[in-house]
């Protein structure tokens, strides 16, 4: 709380200063103006104006005025001066002083007289209080003073008399003060036209609704061509001329939260609108003036309350919560009935039941819109700050004959606003289903720490059930591999442990073993070393007890097979190097003490080696049974191909013996010392030791 000090002059002679009256008085924020010579004052929190009386007119003789100014502390002010114009040459009864701080410990920063003064620099006090004195005396001449204030961080403070024209910029940004509205000065133009560049860029401003006569605030300016005609209408209590043709105008940037909200479209239904009464007029006809009729622009009856006094209201249910930022009114616009509703103020609320009315910034009294001038032009009224709420009351206080209105809201949605959350993956908590709330301004949440600035925060937790699955599904994975194998792995033992060579029953048929002399060597060399891969285990020393048929070795292919594998079952060709060996295990030569880890020993009879293949292009049956048990006529091998293969003896016989062996004196088959390639035959015999 602070002190206000009304200073007065009484009767005065010889231009001497009498001190007639101190009232000491109470009022709010240290912000105050006290004496006789004060002229039009707004002062707000952080912007402000104020004039000598009667200006622009001659201030009066004989008054003084102090203003005490106060902005937030830890803040400063400082001075913009529109006018400067006190008739006096050495500043002793006429003047303007500016002092820091208020009260007795007050100090002087400027002291100022003269007609016609250019005051371009701001003056800048050094503290958050300040005191500014006007003095009169005796006088013939000057229209006083106009200048405005601000806190000093708006470094680009204009003035209330500053134009469109003084900015020679196509585009530019100030900040206007509050109480612009005490100028004199016209402006000509409107929304969304533009205004003539000789209109006071401020006062338009408040015209156009982008700031508030209470707070001020800054405009964003674009510069353009001229039109050829201005329009004259009334807004925000500034009332625009009619203009001619210009060289240029200038409009404002708004937020775009300006368009229509159903009334006029039709957006808003019949059953949205309600009102406090009806006036019902019936002559010769019915005429009922229902709220459905309060619509701009709309042809026909507007609303009419059955009574005119201050409890009517008409009422906008708009559905859901929206930003309303303005609204525009008119009368009946009906000739024959001339009403029109020039004073109200506006109510709302968001559930029907609580209302509020609206109020200025830093303001504790309703605010009095004013209305229509009268039954025909619209007038405008922005709301700053917007409305955000579902309902919308107007409670008409002033009138012309009958409460009648037509109306329409301006606004936009309501954007939601996100809240940053901190991600807690430990819980979750389901979004509310309940109505839906306004937003918390007063509480802040932390935003959550995010390291990898490249991922957006809600994909946290999916981040977190990535991280807990992938570790599952590959030990899940790695769990079954791991069976699949010791399965196989054993059976795999099992089966070598009874010494059975599981051989697929197309393996054992003659047929596949005739295919397999056309197959590569190498192929064969892979199918032996997976089949017989056991073998390997048990050593050289030890034989197996093979269940499979004894095999059967292929004749060399006379025709087409010109070299052989390395690992083939033909007899090595006689080398000067009798003693050959192979670098693999099995294909070594053995003692004649060891049997070959392959073959059982030669019985007494039976051919030795292999007897080549011979084509018999004639595919001339042979005679005879062969002691393979191969067909005796082999003729067109696979179906449609070459011609058959025939096998025969070198003897000349076909078909009595598959193999040819030397014989000794007695007539058996004795194998000789070197060699390395034994034939296994079919044993009859049981082997030793074996039951």
């Amino acid at each position: 709380m602070g002190r206000a000090v009304m200073v007065g002059r009484g009767p005065t002679g010889a231009g001497v200063l009498v001190l007639s009256i101190l009232i000491i008085l109470t009022t709010e924020d240290c912000r105050a103006q006290k004496g006789d010579g004060c002229g039009s004052t707004v002062l707000g929190p952080s912007s402000g104006t104020l004039s000598s009386l009667g200006y622009p007119g001659t201030y009066p003789n004989n008054t003084v005025c102090e203003w005490e100014i106060s902005v937030p502390y830890g803040s400063r002010v400082h001075f913009h001066f529109a006018e400067l114009d006190i008739e006096d040459s050495d500043c002793q009864v006429n003047y303007l002083r500016l002092y820091n701080g208020i009260g007795l410990e007050r100090s002087e920063i400027v002291k100022y007289c003269g007609l016609g003064l250019r005051v371009g620099q701001l003056i800048e006090s050094s503290a958050h209080q300040v005191t500014v004195q006007f003095m009169s005396g005796t006088h013939h001449s000057g229209r006083g003073f106009y200048l405005s204030y601000s806190t000093t961080q708006h470094t680009d403070l204009i003035t209330c008399l500053d134009k469109g024209a003084d900015f020679p910029e196509a585009e530019f940004s100030k900040y206007c003060p509050a109480g612009c509205l005490t100028s004199t000065e016209e402006i000509s133009g409107t929304v969304p036209n533009g205004y003539r560049e000789s209109s006071p860029v401020c006062v338009a401003a408040v015209h156009a609704g982008v700031v508030s006569n209470a707070v001020g605030g800054r405009i964003s300016v674009v510069s353009s061509k001229g039109i050829p005609h201005y329009e004259a209408t009334l807004a925000n209590n500034v009332s625009s001329t009619g203009g001619t043709l210009s060289d240029s105008l200038f409009t404002f940037r708004t937020n775009g939260c300006s368009g229509t909200l159903g009334l006029e479209s039709g957006g808003v239904a019949d059953t949205q609108l309600s009102a406090s009464s009806v006036w019902e007029w019936s002559v010769g006809h019915q005429s009922v003036w229902a709220p459905s009729g309060a619509r701009l622009k709309k042809a026909g009856l507007p609303w009419a309350s059955a009574q005119s006094d201050l409890k009517q209201w008409l009422q906008v249910d708009l559905k859901r919560e929206k930003r309303i930022t303005g609204i525009t009114t008119t009368g009946s616009t009906l000739r024959e009935y001339r009403y029109y509703v020039s004073a109200y103020r506006v109510q709302h609320s968001n559930d029907g039941q609580q209302w509020l009315s609206y109020r200025e910034a830093n303001s504790t009294q309703d605010k009095i819109f004013q209305g229509n001038i009268n039954y025909l032009h619209e007038v405008r009224n922005n709301f700053i700050p917007p409305i955000e709420a579902r309902f919308v009351r107007i409670h008409p206080t002033l009138w012309h004959q009958r409460i009648a209105l037509k109306l329409e809201l301006v606004g936009c949605q309501i954007l939601a606003k996100p809240v940053p959350r901190v991600f807690d993956p430990y819980r979750h908590t389901p979004p509310s289903m309940g109505t839906k709330r306004p937003p918390h301004f007063g509480q802040t949440t932390h935003p959550p720490d995010i390291r990898n600035t490249t991922m957006p925060p809600h994909t946290g937790k999916d981040v977190a059930l990535a991280a807990v699955l992938v570790p599952v599904l590959f030990m899940v994975l790695t769990a079954l591999i791991l069976t699949v194998v010791c399965a196989w792995h054993c059976r795999s033992r099992k089966k070598s442990s009874d010494g059975t060579y599981d051989l697929p029953h197309w393996d054992r048929t003659d047929w596949w073993k005739s295919m397999k002399q056309l197959l590569p060597s190498k192929m064969v060399e892979t199918e032996d070393s997976v089949r017989y891969s056991e073998v390997g285990r048990l050593g050289r020393g030890a034989v197996p007890r093979l269940h499979a048929e004894p095999a059967d070795y292929a004749e060399p292919l006379v025709s087409g097979v010109t070299t052989l594998g390395a690992r083939s079952t033909f007899k090595p060709d006689e080398g000067p190097d009798p003693g050959y060996t192979d670098p693999d295990l099995y294909d070594a030569p053995i003692s004649q003490d060891v049997y070959h880890a392959y073959a059982e020993p030669l019985p007494a009879t039976g051919s030795e080696y292999a007897t080549p293949i011979v084509v018999d292009m004639g595919c001339h049956p042979s005679s005879g049974g062969s002691t393979l048990n191969q067909p005796s006529t082999v003729c067109s091998f696979m179906g449609a191909g070459p011609p058959s293969l025939l096998t025969r003896s070198d003897s000349g016989r076909s078909g009595r013996t598959a193999y040819d062996t030397p014989k000794n004196a007695t007539g058996q088959a004795t194998p000789p010392e070197d060699q390395t390639y034994q034939v296994p035959q079919r044993n009859t015999q049981k082997p030793k030791g074996k039951s």
